[in-house]
């Protein structure tokens, strides 16, 4: 039988329900006393952040937008020695576009084609990648700038820039060189002068989105002003680099040659009036590296300037242009006079070797002044070797032969000479008529500019003044020199050399109403690394100044592997000849025909003396 329990009185079940009741209400005001004070700690840091500290933390927003920006300076010009143009920086924008801001590419496709100069149906696209950052344009004009300026279109964005301009195309390309996608000299002068026609970037404090496009809210703080890069004034003559160019582009061209180079100077003052090295593309020859070029015309078909100045840069074996090395040296040892008569065979044997001149012949008399002027090789062979190794290798440094020229050009070189350590008993020979030898189309002209100078080596240049950003303007040095011979020995050798040009191998280098002096060559080439010559190769030169008495400019000229015409009097010739009758009418230098040199020497005149 179950038995039931006993029953709780009522009064019990209250107290336990009242009991319960209590736990609830203190259990709901501790959770409202909890968010209450949740609450209240929020509202504080609200007020905290938003009134107490909103400025630290708005300094600390906008400094990671805040970007130092480095704004270029203005690049320096260039200019030739009357003050033209050849070289300069032309103030642009770039137009950048954050596409993420952009909402109708199509209209702003639109918007911005006339303003670019590039078609919508291209712009469109780009406005679309949704990257951020997209440029369209990296040389706006000033134009298209300030009218981008006033319309504002979201998401463009303009940043300084220029572009690098040269007015008159390709002409000197070799000497002024360019400038690589930073904006930075990358060849030429316009690598070695660098530092000074650079300036000095600015810098400024802008609102820039992480992919570096301006906020248009941001104002802009300028840390400090750029400076704009100094100017260059050189000594060419854009009007004679022009035609030097011509003259010789047409050569290469006509006597297919691969390479040429010419340089015509000042006589007095050594500044380099102008200086091409041009590449024929239509020849190639692939036994030797083919020339570099730029990628620009001269205006002659095919022919371009070469990258590098050959006239500095490359070396060549000279042949009997050298010829004035034993020649100076034997008239200042006295070994011989112009007069001093050689019986001259047509080939002779030095130690298994056989040196021969360019044409058979029997033995001959000839005078010291028929040797140079027939260009014999076996005459000149004689005369250094009455005048001996020492007297020889005397006379190559005493004409500034395996020296830098002092003209600092990037990339020159001091050629390669003969000396007493390597001398062997072929260079007696070999030397004196150019053939061991390596040398510069520059060297050669500055020895025969020294006989031209009365004997004084006149170091060249190519700047004539720099120009601060405010116009002041500041004359380069005077060119140093020194005296290489005695006046009465240029006079005898600039006599000597007025006979190869009236009746000798450089006769096509006459001027009509001018007595010319000059001398020329015809090298072959060697294989490179190896002692022999590549058949049929060779390097034509003539090397001169005029008027001769009374020199005023000296010019040379090289043309590499002309063919099936090679000498240097035929190929060379005929260039120097054209070039200097103009220069000599432009700059009106007075005919002197008939006119006898001063005893003691020639004489040269500067026409440029407001330099020196």
């Amino acid at each position: 039988m179950t038995r039931a329990l006993p029953r709780r009185p009522a009064s019990a079940r209250a107290v336990v329900a009242a009991r319960a009741g209590d736990l609830s209400r203190r259990r709901l005001r501790l959770i409202r006393a909890v968010v209450l004070v949740g609450v209240g700690v929020l509202v504080l840091q609200l007020v905290n952040l938003q009134v107490v500290r909103a400025a630290h933390f708005a300094k600390l927003s906008s400094d990671q937008l805040l970007q130092n920006v480095t704004v270029p300076a203005l690049r320096g010009s260039i200019y030739d020695r009357d003050a033209q143009i050849l070289a300069m920086s032309i103030p642009t924008s770039m137009a950048v576009a954050d596409d993420f801001l952009i909402k109708d590419p199509a209209a702003e496709a639109a918007a911005l084609a006339p303003l670019l100069g590039i078609p919508a149906t291209r712009l469109a696209p780009k406005l679309e990648e949704q990257n951020g950052y997209v440029v369209l344009s990296s040389a706006v004009t000033a134009a298209s700038t300030s009218r981008l300026t006033k319309i504002q279109l979201p998401g463009i964005s303009l940043i300084a820039s220029s572009v690098r301009s040269n007015p008159d195309g390709s002409l000197a390309s070799t000497i002024l060189g360019g400038v690589d996608n930073a904006g930075l000299g990358s060849a030429g002068l316009e690598y070695e002068y660098q530092h000074l026609l650079a300036g000095q970037s600015g810098s400024e404090r802008v609102l820039e989105t992480p992919y570096g496009v301006s906020l248009p809210s941001g104002r802009v703080v300028i840390l400090r002003r750029p400076i704009a890069g100094e100017s260059l004034e050189l000594t060419l003559d854009a009007p004679l680099q022009y035609v030097t160019e011509q003259a010789l582009g047409q050569e290469l061209v006509t006597s297919n040659g691969v390479t040429g180079t010419a340089i015509v100077l000042d006589t007095a003052t050594g500044q380099i009036l102008s200086m091409a090295s041009l590449v024929n593309t239509n020849e190639r020859d692939s036994t030797l590296p083919a020339p570099q070029s730029w990628p620009a015309s001269t205006g002659v078909a095919g022919v371009q300037d070469a990258t590098n100045n050959l006239g500095v840069t490359q070396t060549y074996e000279p042949g009997s242009v050298f010829k004035i090395v034993p020649f100076s040296a034997a008239l200042l040892d006295h070994v011989i006079t112009p007069t001093t008569h050689l019986s001259v065979p047509d080939q002779v044997v030095i130690d298994g070797h056989v040196f021969h001149d360019a044409e058979q012949h029997g033995l001959e008399d000839l005078s010291a002044t028929q040797v140079l002027e027939y260009s014999s090789n076996i005459g000149t062979y004689e005369i250094a070797r009455d005048l001996g190794e020492s007297g020889l290798l005397a006379g190559v440094s005493r004409l500034g032969f395996g020296q830098p020229t002092g003209l600092n050009f990037p990339g020159e070189s001091q050629g390669l000479m003969a000396n007493a350590q390597t001398f062997s008993p072929t260079d007696i020979a070999a030397l004196p008529i150019g053939q061991v030898d390596a040398v510069t189309p520059l060297q050669v002209l500055d020895a025969y500019n020294t006989i031209a100078n009365g004997g004084v080596f006149v170091t060249p240049s190519l700047v004539r003044a720099t120009i601060d950003a405010d116009g002041t303007m500041t004359r380069a040095p005077v060119s140093a020199a020194r005296r290489a011979l005695p006046a009465s020995i240029a006079g005898e050798l600039t006599q000597m050399l007025i006979r190869v040009v009236e009746g000798g191998t450089g006769i096509k280098a006459a001027i009509p109403g001018y007595t010319v002096a000059g001398k020329t060559g015809t090298a072959s080439i060697p294989y490179p690394g190896r002692a022999e010559y590549i058949p049929g190769d060779y390097n034509a030169t003539f090397v001169g100044f005029a008027p001769a008495q009374h020199p005023v400019l000296s010019m040379i000229v090289v043309i590499e592997r002309p063919t099936p015409d090679f000498f240097g009097g035929d190929i060379a010739a005929p260039v120097f000849a054209r070039v200097m009758n103009y220069a000599l009418h432009r700059y009106g230098v007075p005919a002197t025909p008939g006119l006898i040199a001063p005893k003691g020497g020639s004489a040269s005149v500067s026409l440029f003396q407001d330099v020196t």
